[in-house]
């Protein structure tokens, strides 16, 4: 007999990787709960989200994250609780893990991460400081004493691809390619909804219990040069490669503002120091997300771009 599935509650379910996790947890077949502020909210774009969550059975618990008692009574609802919350709510998540073990039903916790290997990673500043406020909710879920999964992934396809995955340009390269460091530094790129497909089944396996999941589909998994070749086979048109060495980088990282700064340092980190791709996962501590569901068919970076054909 199949054993029953998690009850899983995401927090931060309105936003943009939130509504992943939670139609990948409605579609996979969990009872899903999304912890929003506002279940009739006035926005038309907000309420069609919310109508999508409902129309696939997912169930709205109108609660703040600034409310201790709403997110109590949430947690106690829960057997899994994915936080997806924005950067400026990251160190804010110390409430959630109060909450959830005063809970004290929770079964997992997935705090807000799914970028860099924060425990591992060299980056430059700004990105070191953003980063600090991920490593001590991690410390913060340790000595709590909750289980949990850290989900790291490369690149948000959404944010990376529309550019070919260029730092420093918008839109695809039309002349001009700009690429930071030599370009064949492996880096990975990952579709948003497979990225909560992936986090959702690890909430039930017990292989990714109180381990770093590494999200890195093997199609994905690509250099700058070779991505930008796919992209050059697909449109018929070369642009002129314009590399960027690292101290040119470096450089341009302190003289930006905020955000390029730390966008420019999360590049450093994928495309000159390779920490994307380049991790040997520790089977310890770390578990790779392709390995443990080889059954997900997911979006590659072949089929992502056609989109922008």
């Amino acid at each position: 007999m199949a054993s029953e599935k998690s009850k899983i509650l995401v927090v931060g379910a309105t936003g943009y990787l939130g509504r992943h996790v939670v139609a990948a947890s409605a579609r996979l077949g969990h009872p899903t709960y999304a912890f929003v502020r506002d279940t009739a909210p006035s926005d038309p774009a907000k309420a069609a989200l919310l109508k999508s969550f409902t129309d696939a059975g997912v169930t709205l618990l109108k609660g703040d994250l600034y409310d201790q008692a709403s997110l109590v009574t949430a947690a106690k609802l829960a057997d899994v609780v994915i936080s997806t919350l924005g950067s400026m709510q990251l160190a804010d998540q110390t409430r959630l893990i109060d909450a959830i073990k005063e809970a004290g039903n929770v079964k997992r916790f997935f705090p807000s991460e799914f970028g860099l290997d924060v425990d591992r990673t060299g980056i430059v500043e700004p990105g070191k400081t953003i980063l600090s406020g991920k490593v001590a909710i991690r410390r913060a879920t340790e000595a709590a004493g909750i289980p949990y999964t850290y989900a790291t992934a490369g690149f948000f396809a959404g944010y990376a691809l529309p550019s070919v995955g260029q730092v420093l340009a918008h839109g695809p390269p039309v002349d001009k390619a700009l690429i930071l460091g030599d370009g064949n530094t492996k880096a990975v790129f990952v579709e948003e909804g497979d990225i909560g497909t992936y986090t959702v089944l690890a909430a039930d396996d017990p292989r990714a219990e109180n381990k770093t999941l590494y999200i890195k589909p093997p199609a994905n998994t690509l250099s700058h040069n070779e991505l930008l070749d796919l992209w050059e086979k697909k449109t018929g048109k070369k642009a002129e490669r314009v590399y960027f060495p690292e101290d040119e980088v470096l450089k341009k990282i302190q003289e930006s503002p905020m955000p390029l700064n730390i966008i420019l340092a999360i590049g450093h980190a994928a495309y000159v120091r390779g920490e994307q791709a380049g991790l040997e996962i520790d089977p310890a501590k770390g578990a790779d997300a392709s390995e443990l569901f080889p059954e997900v068919k997911y979006t590659t970076v072949d089929e992502y771009l056609n989109r922008f054909l």
